[in-house]
């Protein structure tokens, strides 16, 4: 997330690791270009939107940049959405299939202006093979899928996080408000419930140690700790976890 405190070492962590792409978003990620140049790293950003995608382009060729390939992320998507809480409503809410042929559009204007290809990926409710094909009918060159496969072996996560998956319901699954600044998508749990009980009460502050890691976070305003509560996530801590998920 381009938003912590820590994103530069992140960056740079990334690199020393033998890291082929980077996939950035929370957040504009303005000097990614910068923090790889001399290395064969390559970078993306993560927009919602064709504006967002010609505002990155701009930005990064002023620092002789190209995106290597832009993620669009539709509001069917779990985790930080690049959407107001008023876009995600039902009769407000576009398709990711709608937002990709806007994208490949603007960017195809880029692409011919720079002679490069700029593919443009799917993300946000990606599901399935039907999903898939729709994706790239509507002009993406590929697509990303995250909830589809944590509740695999393979997926790193514990076991208790995936079973939440397993057993949450259409229901469970709703908005809440980030303190990175962003609505999110997450399966309704006792955090979830604890923190609007707060809320309701008139409670402000962090009720944790603040690890100081959202650059905008006011610790005495901000309900609790985003890194805490994913890490708990996946250690399996799902009473004190955000569950992020795709609806």
């Amino acid at each position: 997330m381009s938003v912590t405190n820590f994103y530069k070492e992140n960056v740079k962590k990334a690199i020393e690791s033998g890291i082929d792409l980077i996939i950035s978003g929370a957040g504009l990620p303005k000097e990614l270009p910068k923090l790889i140049q001399g290395t064969n790293v390559k970078i993306a950003p993560i927009i919602s939107s064709a504006r967002g995608a010609a505002l990155m382009i701009k930005l990064w060729a002023k620092q002789n940049h190209i995106p290597d390939m832009i993620v669009v992320e539709g509001p069917e998507a779990g985790g930080h959405l690049g959407f107001s809480k008023e876009e995600l409503k039902e009769e407000n809410k576009k398709n990711i299939y709608e937002i990709v042929r806007e994208v490949v559009d603007k960017v195809k204007e880029f692409e011919e202006e720079f002679k490069k290809k700029i593919p443009v990926i799917a993300a946000g409710g990606i599901y399935n093979g039907k999903d898939i094909i729709s994706a790239l009918k509507a002009g993406a060159s590929g697509v990303q899928m995250a909830t589809r496969f944590v509740a695999t072996e393979e997926c790193d996560a514990d076991i208790k996080y995936k079973e939440a998956y397993i057993k949450a319901t259409k229901e469970e699954i709703e908005i809440v408000q980030s303190p990175v600044g962003m609505p999110g998508r997450a399966i309704r749990n006792k955090f979830i419930e604890e923190v609007e009980e707060r809320k309701e009460k008139g409670i402000k502050g962090i009720n944790s140690k603040c690890l100081g890691c959202i650059k905008t976070c006011n610790p005495k305003e901000t309900p609790y700790c985003i890194t805490r509560a994913l890490i708990n996530a996946v250690k399996g801590d799902i009473d004190n976890s955000l569950l992020f998920v795709r609806k």
